[in-house]
């Protein structure tokens, strides 16, 4: 009978028994739900933001009321290496959990010890951020240093646990207690940040969060939940004292609320809202208001020497001033600068000089030493501005100088505009840095100063004087934050903003940095500072004449300066907002749209001469004294006496070769005569069969240096030396399907190196690859293949230059059998035996492959040999004639400054002339 049942019915019990299965399994995962949320339960922006908190950070100067960036993965920043945003949201919740408990990170490698380290530490080394950084860093001083301050943060931070709120509060009291209140489930009494502090929340836990993140009032709920907000709690929702009932697990003693009530505290902090620029009106006059008079301070780095002296007209007035710091490894800068200081007495330069680099600690000692020189000096001043050589302002003088008098005395700085919290963890404020070897290095965790509000966002600044001087002053907040900023990564991003919302001059605070930044995310954001820092970091793209719109309709914003400018980029975007600001040029204005920038000096010390720049100069250098005897003269060169310098040139946004100048020496003359000749690489790509796809492919090219940001190569000249890292950079158009393409390349004695592909997309692209090849590379003329099909389509060639020389001293022979030695390339290619051998068929090239003889002569000849096949000297100018020469035949040579694309051809755009008497500014022709 119980058979037959069964088997009449038995689709309802397997259903029934499904059911069941399923409601078990609901069950636990309820009542583990359940137990999870007595543990932590966070708002889902809380959980949002430790779920992506590796997602971005601020920006090296943030913008974001012009940026326009949406949220999210677009907005990534600063991220440090280690993060992996493919970890799953639960696995970061768990190791934020572990954090909180134990305070500080111990996910620790084994100790390091006397011997690997090579001296005895103070504490065990042990962390993993310090471990990593120890086995990085090259010398034995950054050694030591990493190893000390890792100790010393650990075991005694050098900088006060607790600092003074000095800003004026309206007579708050800190710490009140408020009382107990009723909680909502879904609306809270206090809305503007909620989180969880399992094992250490209390009152004063909490409130010091508040505090933190500029909150007026705090309170404490359900034990372990700490709720920030401004807004004063509403008196008919509090309750008796009794019914908030739970202790707090970080002291038992005190109370942390209920079960949906809440003790509310004062913070002590009153509720911030930034000052509003006032605006001139349209019929201002100073009147009985003296203009305000502004100190420019420029740190400066590169060699954009022309574009600096452009800047300096543009901002140039005689009641204003120019300090000016210029990183201590640019020789080649401080040197031309020197020269105007001597001829405008407004203009210094400092002789405290830092490295500079992006991200590092210097960058605050830097400004704070300028300030202090700017406060001792005799120059009368209001304002100080930070700018760079990327700056250009984009309103007039006058515009600036009235908009600073009506807002006399106030500060202008860019905030962050997020959540506190938020941007602690993500710029990094809680990690320790160490600045040494030119590098920021991540060595472990730090806490953070109690009592104060935090602060930041871009490091560009309008400060007044009243500030300044008070910076300069110092007191108990300016030196404590001075000592934790030591070993912050972008300090000169907080330090300002923190020092200001707890000074008394924080109601002076104005959310502005009188910027607009030029913010392209998707390509600014790459971790280009990798090199220098162990951190991710965004950088402002380059503004090219596309983007003019986005600068002409500032017009009506309180915004006076934007950024970047890179004129061997787009020169035509800062002609127009010259012409904009300061009326049309001349008709007959000379070399409006060509730039020209240094590479080499023979002068500078700091940075070291690329080997491979020195090689090819001197090379093309002896190549064209050569067909001046044998061309233009009958006198006999003597030597070919020295490489003096080399420039870029660039014309309509266009580069249009590099200029080398060289001292030659005649045998009937002792003076020795300047010539500068204008040389061009020739190698470029060469398409065989152009057929759809490849009829898409727009330049074909290896270089070095590629720049992500800008999709484009830095090195103009494609210098690549023996072991220098050679990039890919191929350009298609838009097209309508993808494909595959594959690149071989072949070394100097045709053998295959390496194999790589790539996906071509339908959409237009500037794209780059780095292969993997044996180093040093082998010297000579390297060939790349790209195939389609199994069928070679286009081509392209680069020089690997000999390296010979060092400084003009000889390599010894020792080290040059290690450069000169086979490479034992990989053999596991698939064959492509057949499509190189095809390609050789068809196309006959010259490689200048291997020298046997290793005499300096034959040396020399056989380097020449292999410049001239990847260079072409286009014409050469002499600097200044000499008579006595005449009968050489040199008369035949154009004089460079005759010419249009010498360096010593005029650039009245650049050049600094008389200062107008009537107007206060410089000339501009």
């Amino acid at each position: 009978m119980d058979i037959k049942w069964l088997k009449r019915y038995r689709l309802f019990c397997i259903g029934g028994s499904i059911i069941l299965c399923v409601q078990v399994v609901l069950a636990f995962v309820f009542f583990s739900i359940q137990e999870y949320s007595v543990v932590e339960e966070l708002s889902p922006n809380s959980l949002n933001r430790l779920r992506n908190v590796a997602d971005y950070g601020i920006g090296d100067d943030e913008e974001s009321s012009y940026n326009n960036v949406p949220s999210g993965s677009n907005h990534r920043n600063k991220l440090p290496p280690d993060k992996d945003n493919s970890a799953s949201s639960n696995e970061y919740f768990n190791k934020a959990l572990q954090h909180r408990h134990n305070n500080y990170k111990t996910d620790n490698l084994r100790v390091l010890g006397v011997d690997e380290l090579g001296f005895v530490p103070p504490c065990d080394i042990s962390g993993r951020e310090c471990v990593s950084a120890l086995h990085r860093a090259k010398t034995e001083t950054c050694k030591q240093i990493i190893a000390n301050i890792s100790c010393l943060i650990k075991t005694n931070p050098p900088y006060p646990k607790r600092l003074p709120h000095q800003c004026p509060t309206n007579d708050v009291k800190q710490n009140k207690i408020i009382g107990c209140f009723r909680d909502g489930k879904e609306i809270k009494l206090l809305p503007g940040y909620k989180t969880s502090l399992i094992y250490t929340n209390s009152q004063e836990n909490c409130m010091d969060l508040c505090l933190q993140s500029g909150f007026a009032y705090a309170g404490v709920e359900y034990g372990t939940e700490c709720f920030c907000g401004n807004e004063t709690p509403e008196w008919g929702l509090k309750l008796p004292d009794t019914f908030c009932d739970m202790q707090c697990p970080g002291n038992l003693s005190q109370m942390c609320g209920g079960h949906y009530t809440i003790n509310v505290f004062k913070t002590g902090v009153s509720k911030f809202i930034a000052k509003t620029a006032s605006e001139p009106s349209p019929n201002f006059k100073h009147n009985n208001i003296p203009p305000v008079r502004i100190v420019f301070l420029l740190t400066l780095n590169g060699r954009a020497v022309r574009q600096v002296y452009r800047l300096i007209k543009a901002l140039f007035h005689r009641d204003h001033y120019f300090f000016i710091h210029v990183d201590a490894r640019h020789d080649y800068m401080f040197r031309e600068l020197s020269k105007i200081e001597l001829t405008l007495s407004n203009v210094r330069l400092s002789r405290r000089r830092h490295s500079t680099i992006w991200g590092g600690a210097s960058l605050l000692t830097t400004l704070m030493d300028a300030m202090s020189d700017l406060v001792q000096s005799s120059w009368d001043w209001d304002f100080v501005i930070n700018l760079s050589e990327s700056d250009f302002p984009i309103k007039s003088n006058d515009a600036l100088v009235k908009f600073l008098t009506v807002n006399r005395e106030h500060n202008f700085v860019k905030s962050h505009g997020r959540e506190v919290q938020q941007f602690i963890q993500k710029q990094g404020l809680d990690k320790t840095f160490v600045e040494c070897e030119a590098r920021m290095w991540r060595v472990g965790e730090k806490e953070l100063p109690k009592g104060i509000i935090w602060d930041g966002g871009s490091d560009w600044l309008a400060l007044s004087r009243p500030f300044v001087d008070y910076l300069v002053a110092g007191d108990t907040l300016i030196s404590g934050l001075s000592q934790f900023f030591k070993y912050t990564l972008l300090p000169a991003e907080s330090f300002f903003h923190t020092v200001l919302r707890n000074s008394p001059f924080c109601e002076t605070y104005i959310d502005n940095n009188l910027h607009v930044t030029n913010w392209k995310r998707w390509l600014g954001c790459k971790c280009q500072y990798r090199h220098v820092v162990d951190w991710c970091g965004c950088s402002p793209n380059v503004f090219r004449y596309d983007d003019w719109n986005r600068i002409k309709n500032t017009e009506k914003k309180q915004v006076y300066f934007a950024r970047k400018f890179e004129p061997i980029i787009n020169l035509s975007i800062i002609d127009t907002l010259e012409v904009w600001l300061y009326g049309e040029y001349p008709a007959d204005f000379k070399n409006r749209m060509s730039y020209w920038q240094n590479l080499y000096h023979y002068d500078d010390v700091y940075p070291a001469p690329d080997e491979s720049l020195l090689i090819v100069g001197n090379s093309l250098a002896r190549v064209a004294t050569k067909y001046l005897t044998t061309s233009h003269t009958t006198c006999q060169i003597r030597t070919l006496d020295k490489l003096l310098q080399v420039f870029t040139y660039h014309h309509k946004d266009k580069f249009k070769g590099f200029l080398i100048q060289y001292e030659v020496s005649f045998s009937n003359n002792s003076n020795k005569l300047l010539f500068e000749s204008w040389c061009w690489p020739k190698l470029q790509g060469i398409i065989i069969l152009n057929k759809d796809p490849i009829n898409r492919l727009l330049n074909f090219i290896v270089s070095s240096d590629f720049d992500k940001k800008e999709q484009m190569s830095r090195n103009f000249i494609r210098l690549i030396g023996p072991y220098t890292e050679p990039v890919l950079i191929h350009q298609w158009a838009a097209g309508e399907h993808s494909f595959t393409v594959t690149f071989l390349w072949l070394n100097p004695y045709d053998e295959l190196i390496n194999v790589t592909s790539t996906n071509i997309e339908e959409s237009a692209l500037i794209t780059f690859g780095k292969p993997t090849l044996p180093m040093p590379l082998s010297q000579g003329i390297w060939t790349v293949l790209l195939v389609y099909e199994n069928v070679t389509m286009a081509y392209t060639q680069f020089l690997v230059t000999p390296l010979h020389t060092i400084r003009d001293t000889s390599i010894p022979a020792s080290q040059m059998s290690i450069i000169n030695k086979p490479q034992n390339y990989r053999q596991s290619f698939e064959d492509w035996t057949n499509v190189i051998k095809v390609f050789k068929n068809s196309i006959v090239l010259e490689t200048k492959n291997k020298f046997i003889d290793r005499t300096k002569t034959k040396m020399t000849s056989w380097v020449d040999s292999l410049i001239t096949s990847a260079y072409n000297i286009l014409e050469t100018c002499i600097v200044i004639p000499c008579k006595s020469l005449n009968d050489c035949g040199l008369k035949e040579l154009v004089t460079c400054a005759e010419t249009s694309w010498s360096s010593y051809s005029p650039d009245p755009k650049s050049d600094i002339k008389s200062i107008n008497k009537e107007s206060g500014t410089l000339n501009r022709y």
